[in-house]
């Protein structure tokens, strides 16, 4: 499935291929600050569609994922980063995802906060 994603201000926009089966819920101190429901994908399966110039970049702890957001209106969108396995990810936020229910989601839990 095909779905289009971006910040809330529509500065940034992307869109994601793949079937949504779970999403991961991190304790970390910056994924629960933002409330994330992460999807994590190939990059490949990742298309932006707007200028990535129009993204902001943050890291944190070990740096392994870089949090892009938008720095007009501060939305969190999605993350690139490396896998364990060596695979280019993206930690796609399901939140930021157009027609998405997410009550459905089966959602993992994943103890950042002690990592």
């Amino acid at each position: 499935m095909l779905y289009h994603g971006s910040c809330h201000c529509g500065e940034n926009a992307y869109e994601v291929e793949g079937e949504i089966g779970q999403v991961v819920e991190c304790n970390c101190s910056y994924c629960s600050r933002k409330g994330y429901l992460l999807w994590f994908v190939p990059r490949s399966q990742l298309r932006l569609t707007t200028p990535e110039t129009r993204l902001a970049i943050y890291t944190f702890n070990k740096h392994v994922i870089r949090h892009h957001f938008c720095p007009e209106c501060g939305c969190s969108p999605f993350g690139l980063g490396v896998a364990p396995n060596g695979l280019e990810t993206a930690a796609i936020n399901v939140r930021c995802l157009a027609d998405v229910d997410l009550t459905g989601l089966r959602r993992v839990p994943f103890d950042g906060r002690n990592m």
